[in-house]
């Protein structure tokens, strides 16, 4: 039988593609824009038609029905890490939430310690032999493909055609659904004068040649904006967004400088514009890979220089970094941060930089505080975290003692603040 034979064999609606999930199942949904919208709108209008089903995922896009506190018994999100949809289910508690690391999610899945009985995914349109890419994210996915028992893949002409450890064949698929749906996009974030002070202070320190990881948000990509005049800079990165496919279209990448994969551009997700999607297809210098090759300290510190960018919500005086949790309230998740931040430490000439603004709330309340708000969770450890970066300046962590760390950090802190914090350490004996 031909492959084409086989892909017709395989084609279903939405409607008897989602009767492969059984109860007690827990599916599989890949990161953001690779989540398949006919698929999941199928199971939400006919959850009530299921008992104990979980979907595991990073970062949702859309809200669908499922996300439903009244039938969470038949279908609920357990989420790897909150996005829009499933934030509010997560602070109102009738969301699940696994933390790890993002790096160590393939890992839990191949062990058993995080179940894969389904994956369902957005997916290119099969090539010549038989293979489907699933560029826009590699992440976990491709090991629950390894131990899932039904792969169910919505094959979008959207998709774009993907290079590296990215693809599924036809063999490996139970069932295909058709969609031509746009994929969703999501542009570049607001960057005003805060984020245009610490972008300038972390991109002056970033040299021709550097290997870069950049998260998403305002600051990061006021870096990527002031670097355009850079020269041979590279991308071994977690997230591909417009804002690295710019300064590629400067000229400022080229990858040849890089110890790994040396002319090629590495991420495990994409999430951005149409131009970003049609950047990425059949890209001969992009590799999508799976988070435990793009995120594994150890691999990506094997390039020389690597420079890993990510932003938090508060840092305490010892330099604990709270980036996922106000307080014991979700908004995130530990992603992979704490994998950026290990990577540059043990790169030959790595920098990790943690990025926040000085203040939250127009300026009332200080994001650099003596302890982190009661229930955060810490995110990166004091014993990773080196330079912290607000707009008033540079703090270096990494070898500096509690006080010394003390008095960095209330260096960078908003002036109005500083002298609480100050006597805030002393009571601690930090100062």
């Amino acid at each position: 039988m031909s492959f084409d034979q086989k892909y017709q064999e395989k084609r279903l609606s939405a409607d008897d593609a989602i009767r492969l999930v059984h109860n007690g199942d827990t599916i599989v949904v890949p990161t953001g824009s690779a989540e398949p919208p006919k698929l999941l709108t199928a199971l939400s209008e006919q959850r009530r038609d299921f008992l104990d089903v979980r979907i595991s995922q990073i970062l949702p896009l859309r809200k669908y029905g499922y996300y439903d506190h009244e039938t969470t018994d038949h279908v609920r999100h357990v989420a790897y890490f909150f996005g829009p949809a499933s934030r509010a289910g997560g602070q109102a508690g009738w969301t699940d939430y696994i933390p790890a690391y993002f790096a160590e999610l393939p890992s839990l899945l191949r062990q058993g310690l995080s179940p894969a009985d389904v994956v369902f995914s957005m997916a290119s349109p099969m090539d010549e032999e038989g293979y489907f890419s699933l560029g826009l994210a590699a992440d976990y996915t491709m090991a629950a493909i390894e131990k899932a028992r039904a792969i169910v893949l919505e094959v979008n002409p959207n998709v774009p055609y993907s290079y590296g450890n990215c693809r599924v064949h036809i063999s490996q698929v139970a069932a295909i659904v058709e969609s031509e749906e746009l994929l969703p996009e999501v542009g570049l974030p607001k960057i005003g004068p805060v984020q245009e002070a610490i972008g300038k202070y972390v991109a002056d320190m970033i040299n021709d040649g550097d290997t870069l990881q950049i998260g998403y948000g305002g600051i990061p990509d006021a870096v990527v904006m002031q670097l355009t005049h850079k020269r041979d800079l590279g991308i071994h990165t977690e997230m591909l967004g417009d804002g690295l496919m710019t300064l590629v279209e400067s000229g400022a990448v080229t990858n040849k400088r890089k110890n790994m994969h040396p002319g090629k551009m590495l991420a495990t997700f994409a999430l951005g514009s149409k131009k970003l999607y049609q950047f990425m297809h059949r890209n001969p210098v992009l590799e999508m890979h799976p988070a435990d090759f793009t995120n594994d300290p150890y691999l990506a510190g094997q390039n020389d220089n690597l420079v890993t960018i990510n932003a938090t919500m508060q840092v305490d005086l010892i330099g604990q970094c709270g980036s996922e949790t106000l307080g014991f309230c979700p908004v995130s998740g530990t992603g992979g941060q704490t994998d950026f931040v290990r990577a540059a430490n043990r790169s030959n000439g790595g920098k990790s930089f943690i990025v926040l603004p000085a203040t939250a709330k127009d300026q009332t309340i200080s994001r650099i505080v003596p302890t982190l708000t009661a229930g955060t969770h810490v995110s990166t450890s004091k014993n990773d975290v080196n330079y912290v970066v607000s707009e008033y300046g540079v703090a270096q962590l990494r070898g500096k003692s509690a006080r010394q760390r003390a008095e960095e950090l209330i260096g960078i802190a908003h002036p109005d603040f500083r002298g609480e914090l100050r006597e805030a350490a002393r009571k601690m004996n930090l100062l």
